[in-house]
């Protein structure tokens, strides 16, 4: 097994007391801190920490809360309660979401498998609501769906009110996690190697039959710039602060590191980065001989760009 590194030896990843609270909509704290607000790397394969500082620190995931939508509806299409092919017809509801979303209209109908997509390459919040009404009839059903999901694995400190991580309104709770959940939740969603063809993917194109089709590009930088990682989903509002869960393989290992509540996306992805090479260096120089296997990975797709490159997102969501 691996041995831990100290926080020195990860380019000045510094202690974070974390002293302030959650509260209710209309009173959310900045969580935000400098280098961070909590981060933790894992061995995705046996969950071994190998890094954590201050992991247990509440905070707001935003929108990597749309892993739990992912797991949720993975393990419905795994049971057949659902499929990937499913068509899905947007209502009236999903139509007016607001934030990072790819403007689903009315009566408009895709496959659960596009929808799956545009959550997690644009993260869509009007995709993750349309899901959400799909299998469970609305938000509400399925938000409970993803809290008995995060207690069965585990997740101790997350409590989810909505489906897609945006501020909470008026009379609403908000969503809160820790580095160490999303860890969790990002190691469980790994056992379906299929997830990665949705976080691998960088850019795609929405509705490619209209004659300006959308272009959908991904929020999470170190698919571009950091080699192996697949994974999986970044996070941002304002009092939440820039947060990412990321994975990357390299010779048959896999680490998990979950970055939460820096106050700006380049500190984010800076540590996030130095935490995937500390993690995979000592997983690599660690690891028992063993027969080859098949590496639980998927490249990281980007499909060609169009005239409609104009129609992309912007590089940061909400």
């Amino acid at each position: 097994m691996g041995k831990s590194f100290s926080v020195t030896g990860i380019c000045a990843l510094a202690i974070v007391v974390f002293i302030g609270t959650i509260t209710p909509a209309f009173g959310l704290n900045k969580v935000s801190k400098s280098p961070y607000l909590g981060a933790v790397l894992i061995d995705a394969d046996t969950g071994r920490v190998i890094f954590e500082d201050q992991a247990d620190a509440k905070g707001y995931p935003a929108s990597m809360i749309k892993l739990m939508n992912l797991l949720v509806i993975l393990d419905a299409v795994k049971a057949g309660r659902i499929s990937l092919t499913d068509p899905v017809t947007i209502s009236a509801g999903v139509s007016r979401m607001g934030g990072s979303q790819v403007y689903l209209k009315e009566k408009e109908v895709f496959p659960v498998d596009e929808l799956i997509y545009a959550m997690m390459v644009q993260s869509a919040n009007d995709a993750a609501l349309a899901l959400a009404e799909h299998y469970a009839g609305g938000m509400e059903g399925f938000v409970d769906l993803m809290n008995k999901k995060a207690a069965e694995i585990g997740m101790k400190n997350s409590e989810f009110h909505s489906v897609h991580g945006l501020p909470p309104g008026k009379n609403q709770q908000p969503d809160v996690t820790t580095a160490q959940d999303m860890a969790l939740l990002s190691r469980e969603l790994l056992k379906y190697p299929e997830a990665l063809k949705y976080t691998s993917t960088q850019l795609r194109e929405f509705r490619p039959d209209a004659p300006e089709p959308f272009i959908m590009r991904t929020h999470n930088h170190l698919l571009r710039d950091f080699e192996g990682c697949d994974g999986l989903k970044t996070g941002y509002f304002s009092a939440a602060g820039f947060s990412i869960a990321a994975t990357a393989q390299k010779n048959n290992v896999r680490a998990i590191a979950v970055v939460m509540g820096s106050p700006t996306s380049k500190e984010r992805d800076k540590h996030a980065r130095a935490l995937l090479s500390k993690g995979l260096m000592d997983l690599v120089q660690n690891q028992p001989a063993k027969s080859p296997e098949t590496p639980l990975a998927a490249p990281a797709v980007a499909e060609k760009e169009s005239a409609a490159e104009k129609a992309s997102a912007v590089d940061e969501e909400s």
